[in-house]
């Protein structure tokens, strides 16, 4: 059997699709500070090609009709939801650095297509294609993040590492809306395509299997093998085929994925609504409500770090418990949002960071550490794929829940859908309420 670089030369244990950890060596600590950095790099970068839709929609309708966008984000988003179980499943099998660089060198083409379209048939074909690319990016990385933590610090070092995402968000919105107001909103994609283009090539280039990475690939771009008792080829396919399924059969991964439904919900609503809320319904500017919708973000880089610290720290609770406890002073903060959130910019500003704070904490924790370590070295992306899947199902609905529920109802009402989406995800989480093994 083929061993690649980092392979271990002794027989380790095998404890439920958990490796033991590995003598570090000067070559490992290069390789770790290179995962986490490109990795979390990568997963920012996604966001360029997710989040200009968001900043252009008012101008794309008010120059080409209100219902030229209609479908597109749902179109985008079922796509997402299918290629969450496809990707992980993939990605547990052709490893993360293929599965993240092809992904967005096709998220690229699609967001150069969607920029040059001008009709509503060819905007959801482009998004279609990048909903499916764009589901490459969480299995993908965040496997690749399982390769190079451990149990024992995977809260915290997740917690750091899934700022990616609000980073992400935060960086894509001021890209965006800078691009639109100086070239217009085809702009606010050409410019991001090149972007997730470029970081795809270094992906490609750069990317290596950790010294937690299992999984076999044929052909000359061998995957890290750890030696487990000398388990030949067959033997590990077949322990990742047991492995997989263990995960596929979970109802923890499952009720996760129920938890994550209403966050996921919550979550896409107010990245692709919110400064369209702040514009027709708040009278901000454009610009200005491009912007301001970055405090959404800014609250969620602070909440993810807390909430990883925190679940290392007390490692005797149930990452779970620490998530449904925050998803319940979000339901508490989001009914103040829609109390004070009109009564000035710094009001909206400082409810909306703490709506973001008390989302992305457990969003982040329940979709990345919890699932990762649900699936096991074995099985993480399927987990991470499952987990995402079910979410993204919440994500798919989040058109017709804000636009149906505010044109009919008035934005107040929406926000207290979304008040009862957060306790929702909070009592998902109970079954899964277990101490952690030490």
């Amino acid at each position: 059997m083929n061993q690649g670089p980092g392979a271990s030369s002794t027989s380790l244990p095998i404890e439920r699709g958990e490796p033991s950890a590995l003598v570090e060596d000067a070559r490992t600590r290069r390789g770790r500070w290179t995962a986490w950095v490109l990795t979390w790099v990568s997963y920012a970068t996604y966001y360029l090609g997710r989040k200009g839709i968001s900043v252009a929609k008012a101008p794309i309708m008010e120059s080409l009709g209100k219902d030229v966008l209609r479908n597109v984000e749902t179109a985008y988003l079922a796509a997402y939801m299918v290629g969450q179980y496809v990707n992980g499943m993939l990605g547990d099998r052709v490893g993360a650095r293929r599965l993240v660089g092809v992904g967005m060198l096709v998220s690229a083409g699609a967001c150069l297509a969607f920029g040059a379209s001008s009709v509503g048939i060819a905007f959801l074909v482009a998004f279609l294609v990048n909903g499916f690319a764009q589901s490459s990016g969480w299995p993908g990385n965040a496997k690749a993040m399982a390769e190079w933590t451990t149990p024992e610090n995977r809260g915290r070092v997740m917690g750091v590492w899934a700022t990616c995402y609000q980073a992400g968000g935060i960086i894509a919105t001021w890209f965006a809306t800078f691009m639109l107001s100086l070239y217009g909103w085809r702009a606010c994609f050409w410019g991001p395509a090149v972007g997730v283009a470029l970081v795809g090539v270094l992906v490609l280039l750069f990317l290596k299997p950790g010294p937690r990475a299992v999984a076999v690939v044929p052909g000359r771009d061998v995957t890290t093998i750890v030696d487990f008792g000398k388990m030949d080829e067959a033997s590990i396919r077949a322990l990742q085929r047991e492995e997989r399924n263990r995960v596929l059969r979970s109802p923890t991964v499952w009720f996760y994925g129920a938890s994550y439904f209403g966050m996921k919900l919550i979550r896409y609503s107010i990245l692709f609504w919110l400064p369209f809320y702040l514009t027709t319904a708040l009278h901000y500017s454009k610009t200005g409500a491009g912007y301001m919708s970055i405090s959404f973000e800014v609250g969620g880089v602070l909440g993810t770090i807390t909430m990883g610290a925190m679940s290392d720290r007390y490692r005797h609770i149930s990452r779970s418990v620490f998530a449904a406890a925050w998803l319940v002073l979000l339901a508490g903060a989001i009914f103040l949002y829609a109390q004070l959130g009109a009564t000035g910019t710094v009001a909206n500003f400082v409810m909306m960071a703490l709506v973001g704070a008390l989302l992305f904490g457990p969003d982040s924790l329940i979709s990345g550490a919890a699932a990762q370590d649900a699936g096991g070295a074995y099985a993480a992306a399927t987990a991470l794929g499952v987990v995402n899947g079910v979410g993204s199902i919440g994500a798919i609905l989040q058109e017709y829940v804000t636009r149906g529920v505010s044109e009919r109802y008035g934005w107040d009402k929406l926000f207290y859908v979304f008040v009862a989406l957060a306790v929702f995800s909070a009592v998902c989480l109970i079954p899964t309420f277990r101490p952690r093994k030490a």
